[in-house]
Formats: structure tokens, sequence, C-alpha cells
């Protein structure tokens, strides 16, 4: 176990010198090669990186962010939040019920959760303060909602996993839909079970009528349109994941220009945004394939794999191992880099206790989804403070508290009813 312990230092060294995860994962490689192999490994970085990172699966991932930042733009994620607000703000809890539903209708078309978060605490943290909200446990509920974004379908590291371990990318969206939908009613109970124990929390919105929700339809509209184009479009057959992505831009871009908004403006501001997204991600995915690479190379994952399976747990103690491991790395490491780091050792393992791919994809999602709200590297906690741009960022932290709760409860769940997750890709075949 020497190459292991070696690797860990060096891994745990890099990141508390606070140096950039992707470049961490490089230089590891690199130290590795020099001092474990006999053979001249860095030749192969160049060929590694093209074979492995031109895939057209992973072109999905920055036509989906094109889509997130378009509806951003154009305006249509904030009628929807206003139609939301009409239909669920009568609810103890009021605005905060809004926050979560948006956020996954939003997420059913961008894939990525920390644009979910960004436009939703846009749209809605100047909420709170104007109507007395709780503002901790407000903007708890955004960094919350936020995390749907990479479990409700379409989502982008749903195809980083399905890309990394060759599963159906179809098969692990339609996986997603129901646990989707029950943590986000999940997170909806104990918003409401907390406003009626404590009614300051949340105010409600009294004399809104029915004429006037009626007429907030139409903005509900052009996401579900888009929904349905590119999920559908999946489900239907007719399109792969890339595919569904291209004709969602398109969706979007004809809504757009329908209802005006369509300006050089707007596509200049969509694609810089999408430009960077997609850089910081294929960065890191470049770093982790070279680092795999290597790590296989010196056979350090069948090291790390015959130890986990030479504990003599049974499968499901060894399950609540690796979810315990998830849940310390989601502390210090960034969520993508966390997942193209464990994945190529933890899978193989996974696959040999006899668990469903597919399963486990979902049930490391939500991991993942845990691991965007808790500190120090919480991404969401850190996207909703940057939009809130005041107060302490440990407020959003205490409020994203009873959320990580039910997440936990959800993984319970997952692990005690697994045919939650496997009842529609079975209907699918």
């Amino acid at each position: 176990m020497n190459i292991a312990i070696v690797s860990l230092i060096i891994l745990l060294t890099l990141l508390l010198l606070s140096i950039p995860v992707a470049a961490t994962m490089g230089v590891l490689g690199i130290i590795l090669e020099k001092l474990y192999s006999p053979f001249p490994l860095i030749r192969a970085i160049g060929d590694v990186a093209w074979s492995e990172n031109t895939s057209f699966v992973l072109f999905a991932i920055p036509l989906f962010i094109l889509l997130g930042q378009i509806l951003l733009k154009s305006g249509i994620a904030g009628d929807t939040y206003k139609a939301i607000d009409k239909w669920l703000s009568w609810l103890p809890g009021g605005l905060m019920h809004a926050n979560i539903m948006t956020s996954a209708l939003f997420a059913a078309t961008s894939g990525s959760s920390v644009a979910t978060a960004a436009t939703i605490g846009t749209l809605a943290l100047p909420q709170a303060e104007k109507y007395g909200y709780n503002e901790s446990l407000f903007a708890g509920s955004i960094a919350a909602g936020g995390t749907l974004g990479i479990l409700i379908p379409p989502s982008i590291n749903l195809i980083v996993y399905g890309f990394l371990t060759n599963t159906s990318i179809p098969r692990l969206f339609v996986a997603g839909i129901i646990p989707g939908i029950m943590l986000a009613f999940l997170f909806m109970f104990m918003i409401l079970i907390l406003c009626i124990i404590n009614p300051k929390l949340g105010k409600v919105k009294k004399g809104i009528s029915w004429q006037e929700r009626i007429k907030t339809i139409t903005n509900l509209l052009p996401i579900l349109i888009i929904f349905l184009v590119v999920v559908g479009s999946i489900y239907a057959g007719f399109a792969t994941p890339t595919e569904s992505a291209a004709m969602g831009v398109i969706a979007s871009l004809i809504i757009t220009a329908i209802r005006g908004n369509l300006n050089l403006n707007l596509l200049k501001e969509s694609i810089e945004g999408t430009m960077r997204s997609t850089g910081m991600i294929m960065l890191i995915l470049l770093a982790a394939t070279y680092l795999n690479f290597i790590l296989v190379s010196l056979g350090l994952t069948d090291i790390l794999q015959d130890f986990i399976r030479n504990l003599g747990f049974s499968p499901l103690n060894t399950l609540l191992i690796i979810i315990a491991m998830y849940i310390v790395l989601g502390f210090f490491i960034e969520t993508l880099s966390m997942m193209v780091l464990t994945i190529p050792i933890v899978y193989p393992v996974i696959l040999n206790l006899g668990f469903d791919p597919i399963w486990f994809g979902i049930l490391l999602i939500l991991l993942i989804e845990m691991a965007l709200i808790t500190p120090p590297v919480g991404l969401n906690l850190y996207v909703v403070q940057g939009v809130r741009g005041k107060g302490s960022i440990k407020e959003i932290i205490i409020g994203s508290v009873p959320f990580v709760i039910m997440m936990i409860i959800m993984i319970a769940v997952l692990i005690m009813f697994p045919e939650i997750v496997l009842y529609l890709p079975a209907k699918f075949n």
C-alpha cells in the first residue's frame, strides 16, 4: 500500500496548498509516473487525452450549459419563477417552495447544479429581504434546490458517470426522474414542517386569486416545451443525449425569438458563460483521464480494489463504507473532480458486490448533491453567497442543514427500496 499512501499524501498536500483541482490531478499523475514507472508514461498524455475526451457523448456538456445560459439570459427562468410563486406561495414557507419547485423545473433543462443555484438565487434572493423571510433558511433552500440540477434529467454529472462507466445515459436519465421528484417534495416537506413549527421563518402571500394563477400558466409553457423536446426526444428513441441537447438549444432560441428577446448581446453572453463553464469541466476531465491512466498503469486501482474486497465485510457494510468515504471526500474535493477520481476505483468494486450500476449512479449523484451544500468546499454555498453579496456564508450553511438531513433520508430510502430507481429503466427497456 506504499504507493497508495504516497498518492494520498501528495493529493492532500496539493489540495491544502489551494492548487486548482485540475492542476492537482495532473501534477499528481506526473509525480507518480516519475516515482514509480520504469516507462515514460507522460509521453502518452496527448494520445490518452485525445482518445478519451473526443467522445460524441461529452459534446452534450457544452450544449446543456448553453441551454441553461439562454434560459437565464432570455428571462424564461424569471417568468417561470414568478408563475411558480403565484401557485405555491400560499403554503407555510411561501416563496421557499417556489425556490425548490423552480429549481426542479430549471434542473429539467439545464443539467447543472451550479447554474440552477445561481439562476434561482439571482431571481429569489431579493425577495427574501423584501418580504421578511429568515434569510438563512431561504438561502439554504436555494442552495439545496440547486442540487436537483444534477439529479433530474438531463444531468451533466450523469453524462460524466455514464461516460466513465460505459453505462447507458438514457437509462440513467430516466432513473433520476422519480428520485429527483421525491427529493424535491422532501425538501418542500421539510420547509413546511419548519414553518408550521416556527411561522416567522417564512411568510405566506395572501390575496392571489385563481384568475391570477391561471394567467401565469403561459409562463410555464416555454420550460415545459423545452423539457419535452430534450427528454421526450431521448425516450422516444429518435435522439441521443447529445442530439437532444442540440434540439433543446434550438428550441430555446426559437422560443426566445418568438418572445422578442433574441439579440446578439444575449447570444454573446450565453456563449461566453458556456465557454467558461465548459473549459473548467473539460480541463478537469482531461487531467483526471491522465491521472486514471497512470493509476491503472501502476496497478494502484487493482491494489485499492483488492484492499476493499479483502476487508471481509458484507456487500451492505462495504457499500456503507463507500458512502461514508464519499461524504468525507465531499467536505474537501470539488464534486466533479471527486467523481472522476473515485469512479475508476469504486465502480468495479460495486459491480463485484452485485449492485446495479444504474442504481449506484443515482446513489452517487445523491452523495454528490450532498457535497454541494456541505462546507468547506460546497460549491452551491459559495454560489448563493456570491449572489447574495452580504452577511456570512455560515448563515447559508446553517440554513442548508435541514436539507442535508433530507438527503440522508433519501439515500437510506434508495438503499432499502432500490426499485424506486430501477422501475422506470426497466420500463424503458
